[in-house]
C-alpha cells in the first residue's frame, strides 16, 4: 500500500492505528517434550484502516519518528492480552533497537509497557528485531542492562538474515537465538543450510546460547531440527498466531515427530571439497642468490645449511633460476670444476626455467605436477612466490605428501569415483539410526571375479563397471529413507530403512548381472567368462563378473557400535560369495558381540 506524504493524514492514521491495535499469538514448542513452553506476541492493526499490514504501519512510524512510541504500544497490547488469557509459559515480545537507544524513550516508559495488565517481567524474553542496522552493539548491549536486571532474557531474532550478525551475539549474549526461516525451510533437503545451521548449533553451544527455528512448515524440517539438537521450534506447523493461546500440540505433529524413519540427510552434489591448502604451508625459508654470487658463495651456503635441497636466483626480487644441491654438488665433484668454476656466476650451474608458484595456489592444483613427463620437478622442488617476488622454496617430497594427505582424507568423506559418501558419513548415518533406537538392515556389496576383469580390460573399463554398480544401487534405493555409501573399491555399504529392502536387494543383483555383460566382449560373453591370471600368477578361467550381496537385520537389542554392524555385514557378503549366491541374509544375529 501507497501513501502520500501527507503529514497530518499520518499522523491521524497511526494515532488510531496505535490505539486500536490487537494481540494475536504463535507458540513455540520444545521438541523433546512436544510442551508449548512460550507464545510470541504479535500485533494487528484494525480492519478498518483499509487492510494496512503490521510492517508497512512500521515503516510509516519510522519515517515518522515514532518507531519507538509504536513498539511500546505493540508491547502494551500484547501484554495485557497474555495476562488477561492468565496464560502459562513466556512471552516473547518483539522490539528493535530504537525502543532503547532513542533519547525520546525513558526506561521507566517501557517498563510500564512490558509490565501492562500486571505481567511479570521475569517472564518476558524481548526479540530484538532486524528492523535496524545496529552502529555500536556494545551500546545497546549496555541499554539492556536495566531490564536484565529485572529478570528479563533476550532473543537474537531471524538470525541468518538482515542486520542480525554475529557482532550483536557477541556483544549482546541472548539466551535465545532463533534462526531465520531461510535457514530451517527445507533443512533437510538441503547439504548447505544443513552445514551452517550445524555450524550455529556449535557456536550457540559455545557462546550459551538456546536455538530456536523458526518458520517449520515440514515434518522432515522438523525432525531434523530435533536430531540436530536444537531444542525449540516455531512455525505454521507447530501453530499459526491466533487470538487465543493454545496449550498443545495438534495429534499430526506428535505423530509426524513419533514417524519411525530417520531420514538420509542431504549431500552436497558432486565431489566434497574440504577447506583448500595452499602453498604457504609449504614455504620453505631460503636465502635466495644474486648473478653476482659466484659458485663458491654457493659451496659455503649449502655447508652452511645442510637441510637445503636447493637455493633460487633472484634478480631484482624476481626468481630467474634454481640451483639443485645434488646436480650442483655432482658437477662441482668433477676434475678440476671447481677451479674451472668457483668464481664463475652461479647462474652458470642454475636450472634456468624453474617451476614458480604462487602463495596462494591451492595444492590440489599442483597435482598436474605430479601428473606431468617433466619429473625434474619432483627433485628440484620449486619456488614459491608472493605476487611475483620470491618468497621461498618447496620440495616434490612435501608436495607428494600432502597431496596425498588431502585425496586420503577427502576419499573418507567421498569417494572420488563415484562421489557417494565414504567411511566416515556411512558410520554417521549407522550411529543416527542407532541412537534412534529403529530398526533398519545393512548391506555389504561387492563384486564377484573383478580384479580378473580390471586385469582383463584395464582400470578404465573397471572404473566404468563401479560406476555402472554405483548407478544401480543409488536407482533401486529409496532416497529419503535409504543410504548408499561407498567404503573403497568394488565395496559399498547400503543402509535400508525401506520395508522392501530384501526385493530392492535381489532387484539391485538381477540388474547388475544383466548389464555387465555389456562390459565384455562378446567371447568372452559366448563362453560365460575370461582366461587369466589368478592372484598366484597362475592362468584359470573365471566366470563372468557379477555381484553379491550380504545383509544383516538390526532390531533391538541395538549393538553399541556402528562398526559391528559392518563386521557382521562383510560376514555376510563372504556368505553369499562362497555360496555363490547373489544375496544372502545371515540370520540369527540378536545377541550383538561386544
Amino acid at each position: 500500500m501507497v501513501f502520500q506524504r501527507d503529514s497530518a493524514r499520518l499522523t491521524s492514521l497511526l494515532d488510531r492505528a496505535q490505539n486500536n491495535l490487537h494481540a494475536v499469538f504463535q507458540p513455540l514448542v520444545r521438541l523433546d517434550t512436544l510442551e508449548i513452553v512460550a507464545h510470541e506476541g504479535l500485533t494487528r492493526p484494525a480492519e478498518d484502516l483499509g487492510g494496512i499490514s503490521t510492517p508497512e504501519l512500521l515503516n510509516l512510524a519510522r519515517v515518522e519518528g515514532r518507531l519507538g512510541e509504536f513498539e511500546l504500544a505493540a508491547a502494551r497490547t500484547v501484554c495485557s492480552a497474555f495476562v488477561a488469557q492468565q496464560a502459562p509459559g513466556r512471552l516473547l515480545v518483539n522490539l528493535s533497537a530504537q525502543a532503547f537507544m532513542q533519547k525520546s524513550i525513558k526506561p521507566d516508559d517501557l517498563i510500564d509497557a512490558l509490565s501492562a495488565g500486571g505481567m511479570d517481567l521475569s517472564r518476558i524474553t524481548i526479540e530484538l528485531t532486524e528492523r535496524d542496522i545496529v552502529d555500536e552493539p556494545a551500546r545497546l548491549a549496555n541499554a539492556l542492562g536495566y531490564l536484565r536486571a529485572r529478570g528479563v532474557r533476550f532473543a537474537l531474532d531471524d538470525f541468518g538474515n538482515g542486520h542480525s550478525n554475529f557482532e550483536m551475539w557477541n556483544e549482546i549474549h541472548p539466551e535465545v537465538v532463533k534462526i531465520d526461516r531461510y535457514l530451517i525451510h527445507g533443512l533437510a533437503k538441503s547439504a548447505e543450510r544443513l552445514a551452517i545451521v550445524r555450524a550455529l548449533c556449535q557456536v550457540a553451544e559455545t557462546l550459551g546460547a538456546d536455538l530456536v527455528g523458526e518458520g517449520v512448515e515440514e515434518a522432515d524440517d522438523l525432525r531434523m531440527l530435533r536430531e540436530l539438537g536444537i531444542s525449540y521450534a516455531q512455525g505454521f506447523l507447530l501453530g499459526r498466531p491466533a487470538p487465543r493461546v493454545v496449550d498443545k500440540v495438534c495429534d499430526s505433529v506428535v505423530s509426524a515427530l513419533n514417524h519411525p524413519m530417520i531420514a538420509v540427510p542431504p549431500r552436497l552434489r558432486g565431489p566434497v571439497t574440504q577447506r583448500p591448502m595452499h602453498l604457504g604451508h609449504l614455504v620453505i625459508e631460503a636465502p635466495a642468490l644474486t648473478a653476482q654470487h659466484n659458485n663458491n658463495d654457493v659451496i659455503a651456503l649449502f655447508s652452511r645449511q645442510p637441510e637445503l635441497h636447493a637455493l633460487a636466483v633472484v634478480e631484482e626480487e624476481q626468481p630467474i633460476g634454481l640451483i639443485n644441491r645434488r646436480v650442483f654438488s655432482e658437477r662441482m665433484a668433477q676434475p678440476y670444476t671447481r677451479e674451472l668454476y668457483g668464481r664463475k656466476s652461479c647462474t652458470a650451474f642454475m636450472h634456468e626455467a624453474p617451476l614458480l608458484c604462487d602463495v596462494r595456489q591451492s595444492l590440489e592444483s599442483m597435482a598436474d605436477i605430479l601428473r606431468g613427463q617433466d619429473q625434474r620437478y619432483l627433485s628440484d622442488g620449486f619456488v614459491i612466490t608472493r605476487e611475483g617476488r620470491y618468497l621461498g622454496l618447496g620440495t616434490g617430497e612435501s608436495l607428494v605428501r600432502r597431496v596425498t594427505e588431502l585425496r586420503i582424507e577427502a576419499a573418507r568423506y567421498a569417494n572420488p569415483l563415484t562421489f557417494l559418501p565414504g567411511n566416515i558419513p556411512v558410520t554417521e548415518h549407522v550411529a543416527r539410526l542407532l541412537r534412534a533406537e529403529v530398526a533398519f538392515t545393512v548391506a555389504y556389496v561387492d563384486l564377484n571375479h573383478f580384479k580378473p576383469f580390471n586385469d582383463q580390460y584395464g582400470y578404465f573399463r573397471g572404473d566404468e563397471m563401479i560406476r555402472l554398480l554405483a548407478g544401480i544401487l543409488t536407482a533401486q534405493v529409496n532416497p529419503r529413507s535409504d543410504f548408499v555409501g561407498h567404503i573403497g573399491g568394488d565395496d559399498f555399504l547400503l543402509v535400508f530403512q525401506s520395508e522392501d529392502w530384501e526385493q530392492r536387494c535381489r532387484q539391485m543383483v538381477a540388474l547388475f548381472n544383466q548389464r555387465a555383460q555389456g562390459l565384455f566382449a562378446e567371447e568372452d560373453i559366448t563362453r560365460q567368462g575370461i582366461v587369466g591370471e589368478d592372484r598366484h600368477g597362475n592362468t584359470q578361467f573365471f566366470p563372468l563378473t557379477t555381484v553379491a550381496i550380504g545383509a544383516v537385520r538390526v532390531a533391538p537389542p541395538f549393538p553399541g557400535h556402528p562398526e559391528t554392524l559392518a563386521t557382521l555385514a562383510a560376514r555376510a557378503k563372504r556368505h553369499a560369495k562362497r555360496a555363490q549366491v547373489g544375496f544372502y541374509l545371515l540370520a540369527g544375529e540378536s545377541n550383538w558381540p561386544a
